[in-house]
């Protein structure tokens, strides 16, 4: 199903070029889970010597529209946290059947590293997708906000956008490292849980 999925969306981004990037980057980024991991590289690969007659797209452009896509998107997710809370935020999960856990993960992952971590969160799979909720819901700075994400964004899209394109038509096997950057982020997540559990119960014992 869901690689029947992604078929989808790689016919779409052909068919779309700088437009397809754009808007795969705002949904992504609005909470929608369009995996950037395939969006970007693809549009890499559409960039290369190696794409099809017709399809040939300039790596810069599609840099660009991959971060604005990517900006505007998280200032729509900002926006629904900030004008409607906690409530309206998980509501809209639910209509879209998206995961509570990980919105709540990454609020939480927000609430202890404030605002430096949306800069930081850009980097990281799975967070980087819901980060922006909280944030809007802490009603962080708006205008530091969309700097740490345009920037955040820049660099994400730059880095897989031109791995897609050195790949070329062996871009998607870029995906198989993601999904081990995913094992190595929630592995970090973990150890860093039970560092804290530790700290904790060694305070207790000196009290």
């Amino acid at each position: 199903m869901i690689e029947h999925i992604i078929d989808i969306i790689i016919v779409l981004l052909a068919k779309l070029g700088y437009a397809g990037t754009f808007f795969g980057m705002l949904f992504e980024s609005a909470c929608i889970p369009i995996p950037s991991e395939i969006v970007l590289p693809f549009g890499g690969y559409l960039s290369s010597s190696s794409a099809p007659q017709g399809h040939t797209l300039n790596l810069v452009l599609v840099i660009i529209s991959a971060t604005l896509g990517g900006t505007v998107g998280s200032i729509l997710a900002y926006t629904i946290g900030a004008k409607g809370g906690r409530i309206l935020v998980y509501k809209y999960a639910s209509k879209l059947h998206l995961s509570k856990e990980k919105i709540e993960k990454s609020e939480a992952v927000f609430d202890k590293y404030g605002d430096k971590i949306i800069f930081l969160s850009r980097l990281l799979p799975i967070i980087r997708t819901f980060i922006s909720l909280p944030a809007g819901i802490a009603k962080m700075d708006f205008t530091k906000f969309t700097i740490y994400t345009l920037v955040g964004s820049a660099i994400w899209s730059t880095l897989l956008v031109y791995a897609g394109f050195v790949m070329g038509k062996n871009w998607e096997s870029i995906r198989s490292y993601f999904h081990i950057a995913d094992y190595l982020v929630a592995g970090a997540i973990i150890l860093f849980i039970v560092y804290r559990i530790i700290v904790y119960i060694k305070k207790k014992t000196k009290k």
